[in-house]
């Protein structure tokens, strides 16, 4: 399968060809054939330039800027009719033409870009709108496909979006599932095995994107590329990326986010049973887990690790990574 690079430099070449092709192989009133094909590489290489450029406009922004520009032009046309009511002079009136076709296409063009959200194209009893919704575009990372979540979210039917998988992403999965180290491997089969189930729910739309970055750049670094150039949220675990993309300003669906909100709220004199794990941080300290896997904080509790206890919700703290329960030994 040819790379999107390749298929580039192919058109390039095939367009310097055809130039040559057209100077028959030899030179045209003095002008060397050498000349043809550097005109046609060169047209071919504004081609491609120009494709790479276009591909940072989004679809919207496009519909709604030609609909400005012929919006414009007609409203144009409808202005020029005047000129004939006042005769102007011929060359006075080509020049006022020019003026007011160049102003009303400007106008159609800034209107149409700043009312792109609203635009939509009305038939008498017929109305087309864009569904935005069920457009709308989300980068998928590597740590939200690894955590599996996002299967059980999509079947909710709380999301309905086309998930993106970045080339690069998938290349990560599949160093994973090839790696020695057991624990990577299974992450990744476990990755590769998601995307699958993925692909079968009818409410999503799964992509590959075949974009290339810098090869020097982290995976993060590119996931945020990505999204700015697609104007896309990213959907992710990981805190970090979450950190480095909203200074960037791209939008995050952190699950991790999700689920705490969800978690239900415990009031301060609340109680309930729970087992002690582990040792806490502090002095005689315990730590045990919730259902929904929310940190619980015992004090004066280390003597009964290994345990089911009755606690008294004391304090709760919400931190970055989690929610965090205080408690004490209820009597």
């Amino acid at each position: 399968m040819f790379s999107l690079a390749l298929i580039r430099l192919f058109f390039v070449v095939v367009c310097g060809t055809i130039a040559y092709t057209f100077s028959g192989g030899s030179a045209i009133d003095g002008i060397s054939p050498l000349v043809y094909v550097g005109a046609g590489t060169f047209l071919g290489a504004v081609v491609v330039l120009f494709e790479i450029l276009a591909r940072r406009v989004s679809l919207k922004g496009l519909s709604s800027g030609v609909f400005g520009i012929m919006f414009g032009l007609i409203l144009g046309r409808m202005f020029t009719f005047l000129l004939v009511i006042f005769k102007m002079p011929e060359d006075m009136s080509a020049a006022f033409t020019s003026y007011i076709y160049l102003v009303c296409v400007y106008l159609g063009l800034t209107l149409g870009l700043k009312g792109k959200e609203e635009f939509n194209l009305i038939i008498p009893y017929v109305r087309f709108r864009r569904q935005e919704f069920k457009e709308e575009n989300i980068v998928v990372d590597t740590s939200s496909i690894i955590d599996g979540r996002i299967v059980d979210i999509v079947k909710t039917g709380f999301l309905e979006a086309k998930f993106v998988v970045s080339r690069f992403v998938l290349n990560e999965l599949q160093a994973l599932a090839d790696s020695t180290d057991y624990l990577k491997r299974q992450k990744g089969k476990r990755g590769i095995e998601i995307l699958h189930s993925l692909k079968k729910e009818p409410a999503i739309e799964v992509v590959i994107h075949e974009e290339e970055f810098d090869a020097h750049l982290e995976v993060d670094e590119k996931l945020v590329k990505l999204a700015k150039l697609l104007e896309s949220k990213i959907l992710t675990t990981d805190y970090n990326l979450n950190r480095i993309a909203q200074l960037q300003g791209v939008k995050i669906l952190n699950i991790n986010d999700l689920v705490n909100a969800l978690k239900p709220i415990l009031l301060p004199g609340e109680k309930l049973s729970l087992k002690l794990i582990k040792e806490g941080k502090e002095h005689n300290q315990a730590i045990g887990y919730l259902e929904d896997g929310t940190m619980v904080v015992v004090e004066n509790s280390k003597w009964l690790i290994g345990k089911t206890v009755d606690v008294e919700v004391t304090s709760i703290l919400q931190s970055p990574s989690g929610r965090i329960i205080f408690t004490k030994i209820r009597g």
